[in-house]
């Protein structure tokens, strides 16, 4: 039955907007002053923060911020490509580099020339091609792939991470000497359960976003419904606040939104499973979960690795096992 109980309706909240960003919160208001400082420099900044949190936005306004503003900004996911595909990406490579080479094809290094190049997911990048990054760094150069002639670059990185990069290096899996190059300035960008007033605040925000589709308007959100939204963890951060939102605009109707209509883990339930998933083998079990986390992460396959506990490289060995690219659609 729907929650017909007391509601909640808008607080007036002074909301800050800065670069696609929205906040309520003090500790992003201090955020946003420390961008605007480091942005005018050419230091390279190191983004920590967990899935969802908004990293490629930060990575954009430090962009727009900069002397470089004019220039191009270019952004790429390091957990998303196999090692081989990575290098093509960054460096680029020339026609008969590799089967299927058939034309020159540049790199994101080259086509941020005079811009900013972010690269989220950093720590997962493989330790051969750490080394070609550093090179990068230090010298503004690269070769690209196939090619034996380097390139010159004038190129601001701007790097992310959900890991501890110290980490890394301490288990051996990331270079130091590259880590010290790419945090000069470190960045900690809070988790959304972390910033006082923030969900209340961006509940409202994706509210009227959803409402303009003029499919449900919804006017007041339940007592309940509002107490489930601020004691939730959000382990997916703001882009997981607005999928739930954008689920109970879909399956609810009426201009208050009820409890019954967030989704299951919100409700502090298991979702629903049907008679015969009790005949499921481990496997079968093992599929939905993997399709579960890629259609939560929406395709990033770095979050889904994530979500599932477990590394990269052990998610693309699974994808194979059960032949799986990505989310299905």
């Amino acid at each position: 039955m729907p929650d017909m109980g007391a509601h909640v309706t808008r607080r007036r909240v002074e909301i800050t907007r800065f670069h696609g960003m929205l906040t309520a919160s003090p500790i992003m208001l201090e955020m946003f002053e420390l961008l605007r400082r480091v942005a005018r420099t050419e230091a390279s900044i190191l983004i920590r923060g967990e899935t969802g949190t908004g990293k490629e936005l930060v990575a954009r306004a430090v962009h727009a911020l900069s002397g470089r503003a004019d220039g191009p900004f270019r952004a790429l996911n390091c957990a998303t490509l196999t090692p081989e595909m990575l290098a093509s990406e960054l460096f680029g490579h020339v026609r008969g580099a590799f089967t299927g080479a058939v034309k020159d094809r540049p790199g994101l290094f080259a086509l941020a020339d005079t811009g900013t190049l972010f690269l989220d997911e950093v720590a997962e990048i493989p330790v051969d091609i750490q080394a070609r990054l550093l090179r990068v760094l230090q010298e503004h150069s690269f070769v690209p792939v196939g090619a034996i002639e380097p390139a010159r670059v004038d190129v601001r990185l701007v790097a992310a991470t959900h890991r501890s990069l110290r980490a890394a290096v301490e288990a051996s899996q990331f270079r130091a000497d590259l880590m010290y190059r790419i945090r000069v300035v470190p960045l900690f960008l809070p988790a959304l359960r972390d910033r006082p007033g923030d969900i209340e605040a961006l509940a409202w925000h994706f509210i009227d976003h959803f409402n303009g589709d003029e499919l449900r308007r919804v006017e007041a959100v339940s007592e309940e419904t509002m107490r489930a939204l601020l004691e939730y963890r959000w382990p997916g951060n703001v882009r997981e606040l607005r999928n739930v939102l954008e689920y109970a605009f879909a399956v609810g109707q009426g201009p208050v939104l009820t409890v019954d209509e967030l989704t299951p883990e919100l409700r502090g339930e298991r979702p629903p499973e049907p008679a015969e998933r009790s005949q499921l083998t481990a496997r079968d079990l093992e599929r939905e979960r993997i399709i579960e986390a890629l259609n939560k992460a929406g395709g990033r396959k770095g979050d889904a690795a994530e979500l599932l506990g477990i590394s990269r490289s052990t998610l693309w060995r699974k994808l194979r096992e059960h032949r799986l690219s990505g989310p299905p659609r």
